[in-house]
């Protein structure tokens, strides 16, 4: 099995680039026939979420526009449960449909905290796709609308997702090794 090291850990291949564009071609293509003929803005969460929107928008076949929010609430492996909203959308949403490109949603704190600030903007609806999704992770009611795979609640990295920075560049997903 391949692995990689990042800082002080070791972490095994767990899902191969092909599967992972497998998964995003299929979220672009149900997206896409649930926005009709609506002009959706993609609201991309960076920075985990930039390669993931990159290859989305490949694969959409339609209008849109994309847009882009940070929020910080990890540090290492774990999140701190505090949450920064650091960028903040520059479109005008309100009244337009937007959809919320999530790299991977584990406890929904995050989820929730972006959530309630967008709703300050006013959109027609916002409906979230996320490629990763840890049910066993998460702990609130908000239905996610669209999801590219279910994984285990472990530590990832790669395809965008980051141990304390390093790692987003790696094509495949990679799984903290036990």
């Amino acid at each position: 099995m391949e692995q990689v090291k990042l800082h002080d850990k070791v972490f095994e291949r767990y899902i191969p680039h092909a599967k992972i564009q497998e998964a995003v071609r299929s979220l672009a293509l149900r997206v896409r026939e649930d926005a009709g003929d609506r002009v959706p803005v993609f609201m991309v969460v960076l920075k985990g979420g930039m390669v993931f929107a990159a290859d989305f928008a490949k694969y959409y076949r339609g209008d849109m526009v994309l847009d882009y929010i940070r929020v910080k609430s990890y540090s290492g492996t774990r999140s701190t449960g505090r949450m920064e909203w650091l960028i903040e959308p520059s479109e005008q949403l309100k009244g337009r449909p937007v959809y919320l490109l999530e790299d991977i949603v584990d406890t929904g704190n995050t989820l929730a905290f972006m959530l309630d600030r967008l709703a300050a903007y006013e959109p027609a609806y916002v409906k979230i796709v996320s490629l990763f999704y840890k049910p066993e992770a998460y702990r609130k009611d908000i239905p996610l609308n669209f999801v590219g795979m279910e994984i285990p609640n472990k530590f990832i990295v790669g395809y965008g997702l980051d141990y304390d920075e390093l790692g987003r560049n790696l094509k495949d997903v990679y799984q903290l090794k036990a």
